[in-house]
């Protein structure tokens, strides 16, 4: 990639990709290795992106599979507990209690919940962004929902 076209990329989509790897690494320190691991596989990409929308896509697939990767990682298993991830401040505490029981889920529930609530993408962008059948994202978002719901419920 250009070094021109690739420091637009990261001036704009640097953001999304930390919140993204964020969500799936789990702690700000690794979802900054993650950033790292990304921007540098998008510098050494040769391919050219058919538009911002196709590179959004994959920066955000790449993302995933690099916060995958690292939360496979025994070492990090042992280092970083997972209910010590940092929250986001939400203006609601409602909202800041969902946020917790979200990030209790499954990580394969807690990815598709993020991608089509928080980022705002359709389950076929999701199964294009994660490498799996639009019909396997819909029966995540549908199990993911109604694990919440029981969850919440015997919280309330």
């Amino acid at each position: 990639m250009e070094r021109e076209n690739f420091m637009d990329a990261v001036g704009h989509y640097q953001d999304l990709v930390y919140r993204v790897a964020l969500h799936a690494a789990g702690s700000p320190q690794d979802a900054e290795d993650v950033v790292q691991e990304v921007f540098l596989r998008l510098f050494l990409e040769e391919k050219p992106f058919a538009g911002p929308e196709h590179l959004r896509r994959w920066l955000i697939r790449v993302t995933v599979n690099a916060g995958r990767d690292l939360t496979k990682s025994t070492w990090r298993k042992r280092r970083v507990p997972l209910d010590s991830v940092p929250e986001p401040v939400f203006e609601a505490p409602e909202q800041q209690e969902l946020y917790r029981e979200v990030l209790a889920l499954p990580e394969s529930y807690r990815t598709v919940l993020y991608l089509f609530y928080y980022e705002g993408y359709s389950t076929k962008e999701i199964g294009e962004i994660l490498g799996i059948r639009q019909s396997a994202v819909t029966t995540r978002l549908s199990r993911a929902r109604a694990l919440l719901k029981k969850r919440l419920t015997e919280v309330l």
